[in-house]
């Protein structure tokens, strides 16, 4: 079992504890604080934990030439790419004003660090967990400054390999044990045979004193849920209020009903995972009184006969006499009184009988 730790305050992951539900609304609020607003409000509405933003210092994250570069595509909000992604962007105030909005309709506030100084400025913010993006994983420089924070981490693994996963956990565990990998692929959409859900198992055995989560980009959410059946106690889906809207994210996003229903078949799996125990349930009480089957006389059986196996078979009985899987133990015993056929066979019809008690 994984271990437990706080990822915001008064909210734990990990253990037994229920998935924690990111909505990962990125850069799908199309620039427009107005809509990011929406967005939160709809994720809080929608029933997610956390509402998760994208943030960057362009000049860090990207090289000159990188943001110079033509960016033509039906999804450009600019002639080159920087022009583009600072479209996309929002200030620092916007971003202490998006939080402020967060905290007060009473949903969680994080962002992906996209890079060392947009870490820095979410520690200013203070944020209550840092989102490592699958790009970032492997940026061992970034990976070590980021732990250092101090604050717990949710780590994505697209792109990367188990191998590197070994190294991340090795290099983040002994600086800040408050951390959780999600099995992740970097595609979008995520076609099914790409998404690779064992992966969650395999880190569930590689990493067993961290909590293991996902981080999906396919279409629907029976995916998603599948991961939690399997043990995610995270999940993050990039969500969106409309997918013909302009941008790469929103056709592997999900919808606001799309998001509600996800959440409420999460916490229904949650429910329906139960307990290992199997037992006789208080709710099957009614169907085994009324279709349960005994152990009845198949001919007629003389006082003082020793049962023997072609004297008995199985029914649903009336009344109610020694289970099915009592058959094997009433042969050899001695019949006390006369039994008709077809009749129940019962306790008081066999003579000391000591009945087994079920464990």
């Amino acid at each position: 079992m994984s271990r437990e730790f706080e990822l915001c305050p008064g909210r734990r992951v990990g253990g037994e504890q229920p998935c924690f539900i990111i909505a990962e609304i990125g850069q799908n609020h199309q620039g427009d604080l107005a809509i990011a607003k929406r967005m939160i409000r709809m994720a809080k509405d929608c029933g997610a934990d956390c509402a998760k933003f994208q943030k960057s210092e362009l000049e860090y994250k990207f090289n000159k030439k990188a943001l110079e570069r033509p960016y033509t595509c039906k999804h450009s909000w600019g002639k080159t790419y920087g022009e583009h992604k600072r479209h996309l962007e929002f200030s620092h105030d916007q971003y202490r004003e998006l939080k402020k909005y967060a905290e007060e309709i009473g949903i969680f506030f994080t962002a992906s660090g996209m890079d060392e100084m947009a870490v820095e400025f979410l520690h200013e913010l203070d944020v209550p967990f840092f989102k490592v993006g699958s790009g970032d994983t492997n940026n061992f420089p970034y990976l070590e400054k980021t732990a250092k924070k101090g604050r717990p981490m949710v780590i994505s693994s697209g792109m990367q390999s188990m191998n590197t996963m070994h190294q991340v956990y090795q290099m983040v565990k002994p600086i800040n044990p408050n951390f959780c990998f999600l099995q992740c692929t970097s595609a979008y959409p995520l076609q099914p045979e790409d998404v690779n859900l064992r992966v969650i198992s395999a880190y569930q055995s590689a990493f067993p004193d961290i909590p293991i989560g996902y981080s999906g980009h396919e279409t629907g959410i029976a995916i998603s849920v599948a991961a939690v059946a399997m043990g995610a106690k995270v999940v993050e889906r990039h969500v969106t209020l409309d997918k013909t809207w302009k941008g790469s994210d929103h056709q592997a996003s999900l919808e606001p009903n799309e998001l509600a229903e996800l959440v409420k078949a999460i916490r229904t799996v949650e429910k329906a995972m139960g307990s290992p125990v199997k037992q006789l349930l208080p709710c099957e009480m009614a169907c085994n009184e009324k279709l349960g089957k005994s152990v009845v006389a198949k001919v007629t059986i003389p006082e003082g006969a020793v049962l023997t196996l072609d004297m008995l078979t199985v029914k649903v009985g009336e009344p109610k006499g020694f289970p099915p899987e009592a058959i094997f133990d009433l042969v050899g015993q001695k019949v006390k009184k006369s039994i008709e056929e077809d009749e129940t066979i019962t306790e008081q019809a066999v003579e000391n009988h000591a009945k087994k008690v079920k464990c």
